[in-house]
């Protein structure tokens, strides 16, 4: 039975995003990464605005760390760290054309007063680590290793389950799997099932039984770097399929376009770090 926009419900949320004032494509570490192709530096801004300013009318908390010239990526605050529990822990980049980034992040928490941990394991953040309920997502193939899977349970108490990525278009989870409800006993995921293993397949098939697929479509659009808030999904205006299902499961899905921001392999998601106090 399809679920009524009366089951949903939005959960005041806090983010950090950076501004991508400094935005190019001058190196490539991802199929969709280009540097023969143009990038409109003030394109990406001013859309990258209208996310900013979306999460903030919906009554989000939005934090802003600031853009360092010659990391053309940190707009992707997604991949700077994972926060639960107060706990920050850092990122460890695989590519050092985006190493800076982890100790820049960690820095702003703990300036900020929060309780850092450097990780000793390569990973990337959100990029590769989903919060579902209790239990972390954690995604591995292209850019983290399985090893921060542990160092995570180990610094958080918390359950851990390794996904293997396989399709090298969704080199980070968060382009093959959204949460859409992360509340205990609410769980609800969307993903693309021929971007993980056939073992990761059944793990996903056997948590997440009512879980929405999207189609090829869909997560070619990084439809599925989306962000949701319980009730409001903000999604690639190109992911159509995956709108329809969204509606019908009950959420008011708002497109808006990252198009710029696509041609260095992120999306909305990307874009959003999640601070969880």
């Amino acid at each position: 039975m399809s679920a009524t926009h009366s089951t949903r419900t939005a959960t005041p949320r806090h983010f950090l995003m950076c501004r991508p004032e400094h935005f190019t494509v001058s190196y490539e570490i991802n199929p969709w990464m280009d540097k023969t192709r143009l990038t409109d530096s003030a394109l990406a801004v001013a859309q990258w605005e209208t996310l900013y300013k979306t999460y903030l009318a919906w009554g989000h908390t939005v934090d802003l760390i600031d853009p360092v010239p010659g990391l053309p990526d940190m707009v992707f605050a997604a991949n700077g760290a994972t926060v639960v529990d107060g706990l920050v822990y850092s990122a460890l980049f695989r590519y050092p054309e985006r190493a800076p980034e982890g100790p820049l992040y960690e820095k702003w928490f703990a300036d900020h007063g929060y309780m850092t941990q450097t990780a000793t394991e390569v990973n990337e953040g959100e990029g590769d680590i989903l919060l579902v309920g209790d239990t972390f997502l954690a995604g591995t193939g292209f850019r983290t290793d399985t090893a921060s899977h542990g160092e995570l349970a180990r610094l958080t108490g918390r359950e851990v389950v390794t996904l293997e990525l396989v399709d090298p278009r969704f080199y980070h989870l968060d382009t093959a799997l959204t949460v859409l409800d992360s509340r205990p006993g609410h769980e609800l995921v969307a993903y693309y099932p021929p971007a993980f293993s056939e073992a990761s397949q059944a793990v996903l098939a056997e948590r997440y039984p009512d879980a929405v697929m999207a189609t090829e479509a869909d997560a070619v659009a990084l439809g599925l770097n989306a962000v949701s808030d319980g009730l409001h999904v903000v999604v690639a205006p190109a992911a159509v399929d995956l709108q329809a299902a969204l509606t019908e499961r009950g959420f008011e899905v708002h497109p808006v376009a990252t198009t710029e921001l696509l041609k260095g392999g992120g999306g909305a998601k990307c874009c959003t770090l999640e601070i969880r106090a």
